[in-house]
């Protein structure tokens, strides 16, 4: 006979417990998910609902109110009818268009006024310097420092040449002589052409649009005499005979002039030299060590003159001068005073003309100053 046992506890299988647990955490996971998931939703419709309103509320002012057209909200969304306070400016459609003002095709007529340079000149008016020098060559015909106050000036539309057409002239020759070509001249709307029977008169003026004219050196005449010894001297009342160098130059130059800027004339074909800004009675410095061969007034335009033979194949010339420090013949040290800041001879405001030249030809001073 068997005998009964206590009861006892029931044993559960491990993995079996482990699997439930699993599957409970897993449902409390989900749940967990679509109540997150309602929550956004709902928080997201409420938005939809309520930023319509908030924006009305910021783009309308105080006082004013949301409405639609009689009153009501358009499409169901309000619409802002903004209340008019200040007195509202109407522009009229005008199909009309101007013309640029510097858009032109008569030549003018300029009067040189004091301190004015063809550089100045010619900038004003948006042009190179050479058209401007080309249009009046017979009022500049000893170069551009030949520019005198009260001067009238023949101002360009264009750059080019302002010709005069002869009796004698040919249309291919002129615009073969000014490297353009026939078209560019008849075309030109300012010449007002007759393109049926196409034709200038001798008298006529006419603009040759992108003409090319003759350079000139317009420079103070230098007598070389000789490759070594005093180079050159300036024909004129200061110039001075030397045969020997008291002191050599060093082949640097510096500035001649307490500035280091343009108040005229930059240097360039029609002006073999630079217009340094120098006031009424400012020190005028040696560039280099040399022998003084022109001392005194020049008649050709550049008034109380300076000119240095550096002894090395160079010289610098110093024009416009107030007042000459030095004597023709003598020895001079790189930046001692030779003179003094001026407007003497044809020059429109005070300033310093400074040249370099070597063996008799100019260089531009910018390649060869410290």
């Amino acid at each position: 006979m068997r005998v009964p046992q206590p009861n006892k506890k029931e044993q559960v299988d491990p993995s079996v417990e482990t699997r439930t647990n699993s599957a409970a955490k897993q449902r409390w996971v989900t749940q967990l998910s679509w109540l997150l998931t309602a929550i956004v939703i709902i928080g997201l419709a409420s938005i939809a609902l309520w930023m319509p309103e908030q924006v009305g509320a910021i783009s309308a002012p105080a006082g004013d109110e949301m409405q639609g057209n009689n009153g009501g909200a358009l499409g169901g969304l309000p619409v802002y009818e903004p209340q008019v306070t200040a007195e509202a400016i109407f522009r009229n459609t005008d199909n009309h268009t101007d013309i640029s003002a510097e858009y032109r095709t008569d030549v003018i007529e300029y009067v040189v006024d004091s301190g004015d340079s063809i550089f100045r000149i010619a900038k004003q008016f948006n042009l190179k310097p050479e058209s401007v020098l080309w249009a009046n060559e017979d009022s500049l015909f000893m170069g551009v420092d030949y520019l005198s106050v009260g001067m009238n000036l023949k101002i360009p539309p264009t750059d080019g040449i302002y010709y005069e057409w002869k009796e004698n002239d040919q249309l291919d020759a002129v615009a073969g002589k000014y490297n353009v070509t026939p078209d560019d001249i008849l075309l030109w709307v300012g010449n007002d052409v007759d393109l049926t029977n196409p034709g200038f008169s001798a008298g006529d003026y006419i603009m040759i649009p992108g003409g090319v004219g003759e350079y000139k050196q317009w420079v103070v005449p230098v007598i070389p005499t000789g490759k070594n010894g005093a180079v050159a001297t300036l024909s004129g009342p200061g110039a001075c005979s030397v045969m020997g160098y008291v002191l050599i130059g060093t082949n640097t130059f510096i500035w001649p002039a307490g500035n280091r800027s343009i108040s005229g004339n930059d240097y360039w074909e029609g002006h073999q030299g630079i217009d340094i800004s120098a006031g009424l009675g400012a020190p005028i410095y040696a560039a280099d060590n040399g022998t003084v061969v022109y001392a005194g007034w020049n008649p050709n335009g550049y008034g109380n003159t300076v000119m240095i033979d550096h002894g090395t194949g160079y010289s610098t010339l110093y024009a416009h001068l107030s007042a000459v420090n030095v004597a023709c013949a003598v020895g001079v040290a790189q930046g001692q005073v030779i003179g003094y800041g001026g407007s003497t001879g044809n020059s429109t405001g005070p300033h310093l003309h400074f040249e370099i030249r070597y063996q008799g030809g100019t260089i531009n001073p910018w390649t060869l100053l410290e």
